[in-house]
């Protein structure tokens, strides 16, 4: 089973003294990445959190969103008195030494970032480190849970168009033998057209012989149905982290694709190469989004 790298959960683990609330966001990336943001103390936590991150995901950018909540503070914001302080006093420099006009007021202390505190430890509260993991591994469990069931609706996608894929892939093997009957016939015309007199058999078969050769995509075709099987198979894995593997299989897909079209010389083929590109297209795009 495929996992997708969006999801998202939350949890949370309370006490008397107050509680920690953790959501988990996780979307696209190449690889993993961890970010962490929370109060101002949840700087060092970021360390002891990545390893537990990489229990559950192996690519994705993970955002960890830690709120804490003390039962104890008193309701309302704190006043920083140190920052109003300062910020009043540097007010009243600009205004002594370079002629600054203007008052400090009410406002606009308000509006000042920092003036007003309220982050979660007012009255001294602050979680223990297994109190934030208890509720990070729980939120990845939900996250987990969530990427598993978006892998499965991808996984039915995936497979739809690599079976689409294939089909044209048949239909253009079905039809490329009969170019050649068609380029004998247009080679004997022309040459009829031009001389008055038919071509010699001998040496439109070698004519025929040498258009056959480059026209030949027998080869692509083996290639590109080798990449559909191994597409599949990495499909079937389960708890593996394919994405990339997933997406290197649709590049090289496209480059056989691409060539098939390129030695097509049929109309019919050039459309069934027309759709399996896009097919292909569609592909890549949710390969990106695959773990």
């Amino acid at each position: 089973m495929i996992r997708s790298m969006t999801g998202y959960g939350s949890a949370m683990s309370s006490f008397d003294e107050g509680s920690v609330t953790v959501e988990v966001r996780s979307v696209n990336s190449r690889g993993l990445r961890v970010i962490v943001k929370g109060p101002s103390s949840s700087a060092s936590w970021e360390s002891e959190l990545k390893p537990i991150v990489e229990k559950y995901a192996d690519r994705g950018r993970i955002d960890l969103h830690i709120r804490v909540e003390d039962a104890r503070k008193t309701l309302g914001p704190t006043l920083d008195g140190d920052r109003a302080r300062a910020i009043i006093e540097a007010c009243a420099q600009l205004s002594d030494e370079f002629g600054v006009q203007g008052e400090v007021n009410l406002t606009s202390m308000l509006r000042t970032p920092g003036i007003l505190r309220d982050d979660g430890f007012g009255s001294g509260f602050e979680p223990g480190l297994e109190m934030i993991q208890d509720a990070v591994n729980r939120a990845l469990e939900v996250v987990v849970e969530m990427r598993e069931r978006e892998g499965a609706r991808l996984e039915v996608d995936l497979r739809e168009r690599v079976d689409a894929i294939r089909d044209a892939l048949q239909a253009a093997e079905e039809l490329a033998p009969g170019r050649l009957a068609k380029e004998r016939n247009r080679l004997r015309r022309a040459v009829e057209e031009l001389t008055g007199k038919g071509l010699e058999e001998d040496r439109l078969t070698r004519e025929i012989v040498l258009t056959a050769d480059r026209w030949d995509v027998s080869e692509e075709l083996v290639r590109a149905r080798s990449h559909l099987e191994a597409f599949e198979e990495f499909l079937d894995r389960d708890g593996e982290a394919v994405g990339k593997r997933l997406g290197f299989l649709a590049i090289e897909l496209q480059r056989e694709v691409n060539t098939l079209g390129a030695k097509a010389n049929d109309a019919q083929i050039s459309r069934l190469v027309v759709e399996a590109k896009n097919e292909i297209d569609k592909l890549r795009e949710q390969v990106e989004n695959v773990e």
